[in-house]
């Protein structure tokens, strides 16, 4: 299994709005696509911006394809979630679940 990881940055008062996006637009999309096992928001404040990390779980870095394309490494972020963003990263990593209890 391989998690997926990205990470944007929203001013305090747009936060809530990407959220949203992400809960309502993006994690219903990921539950459609096979080899999709999950996905999750996190958040943080951080000088007054709110950081986010998006982690997902996938089979391989195959089924991954279905969502990024053959560049996984590429993020794939929408323009509703970059109106609501101040500033996103434009890669994701990937990591091999070395454990899971």
């Amino acid at each position: 299994m391989i998690a997926r990881t990205w990470r944007a940055r929203a001013t305090a008062a747009k936060a809530p709005a990407y959220a949203k996006h992400f809960t309502e637009v993006v994690a219903p999309h990921l539950k459609e696509l096979a080899g999709q096992h999950g996905a999750w928001l996190l958040q943080r404040e951080v000088d007054g911006r709110i950081e986010f990390v998006a982690v997902t779980l996938w089979d391989s870095r195959k089924s991954i394809e279905a969502f990024a394309g053959k560049d996984i490494s590429r993020a794939h972020v929408e323009p509703e979630g970059q109106a609501a963003l101040e500033s996103f990263d434009d890669f994701a990593d990937h990591y091999e679940i070395a454990y899971s209890g």
